[in-house]
């Protein structure tokens, strides 16, 4: 999307019908009682948006977290989900035998606040069991505590300061954040992932094993992942496939994932494809003198209807 922005020299995205379907769905979930029932019973609370490369999968899924947001929902949106499972410390917690990351965890709480602030501040917590303490960013562990309990009163808001304040409790307060945000009744929550394939492969992480050997850590295995990875739930979630995170191509049927979630995204039709290189005749990305229903439509298929593939040819019109 960035790439689009700097090269059309505006910040604008073609609105889709794939993203109007999309968007939709969720507001049948939410508000149930102004749509058809026979159209309700189809509505889907869990989604994974698969498709070409190309097709607009990330876009789609930005677009449906700026319209969730400036209706006043609360989404936690991860734009790269590859990078839960990729850099900085890892640390085998001995409770629960999963490895935390506490860098990636202080700032996906820190993603979430900004975006979210206002709203936090006035969703009280509902679970108050001590949350578990693990190992700092690189200061081991804290000596003599292995809990931290939030005061009576706490707000979603003050939980996730006290995740970004202490690195011992970021991990831990990203797990508890997934089970409150569950337990939220008076706003729709929504997750949204991109890269959302990166969860179902190995990260960059290695556990030794003998002096000369490691082992590959699964996503599944990480405490972050693992506490937001499964769609078996009743929440508005929705995932996105990225064919850049070099992941490979995944089996049909995913662990966590219901059956019918799965969501093929098209690549551009014809009219979508006018309307795209209309717009860069505008942007003047396209010489006007050289601009013809030939030559676009000459784009179109040599591109297969690929966006990235539409942009890059506009110009050698």
């Amino acid at each position: 999307m960035k790439k689009e922005f700097e090269e059309t020299r505006r910040c604008a995205v073609m609105v889709r019908r794939s993203f109007l379907d999309l968007r939709d769905n969720f507001r049948r979930i939410v508000n149930p009682i102004l749509w058809h029932s026979s159209k309700n019973a189809n509505a889907k609370k869990q989604i994974v948006l698969d498709g070409p490369v190309s097709s607009g999968k990330s876009i789609t899924l930005a677009l449906l977290v700026h319209w969730a947001r400036s209706e006043g929902w609360l989404v936690l949106y991860v734009p790269n989900g590859r990078e839960w499972t990729h850099g900085g410390f890892f640390y085998r917690n001995t409770y629960s035998d999963l490895w935390d990351t506490p860098v990636q965890a202080a700032k996906i709480l820190q993603d979430f606040l900004k975006f979210n602030e206002a709203r936090l501040q006035c969703l009280p917590c509902q679970i108050f069991e001590p949350i578990p303490l693990g190992e700092g960013a690189g200061v081991g562990m804290m000596k003599g505590v292995d809990s931290m309990e939030m005061p009576e009163g706490s707000t979603l808001y003050d939980l996730i300061q006290t995740g970004i304040a202490y690195t011992h409790a970021s991990v831990g307060v990203v797990v508890r954040l997934r089970k409150e945000l569950s337990l939220v009744k008076d706003v729709p929550v929504l997750f949204a992932i991109d890269q959302y394939n990166s969860w179902f492969t190995f990260s960059e992480y290695e556990e030794p094993v003998t002096v000369r050997s490691t082992r590959p850590i699964h996503a599944k295995e990480l405490t972050t992942v693992n506490a937001f990875r499964s769609m078996l739930h009743s929440d508005m979630m929705i995932g996105a496939f990225s064919h850049s995170t070099a992941v490979g191509k995944l089996r049909q049927e995913l662990p966590d994932v219901p059956l019918d979630a799965r969501l093929i995204l098209p690549r551009y039709n014809l009219v979508e494809a006018a309307t795209v290189c209309h717009y860069y005749l505008r942007q003047n990305l396209i010489h006007r003198e050289r601009f013809s229903d030939e030559k676009w439509k000459k784009i179109y298929y040599l591109s297969n209807g690929n966006g990235s593939e539409m942009r890059w040819l506009a110009p050698l019109i």
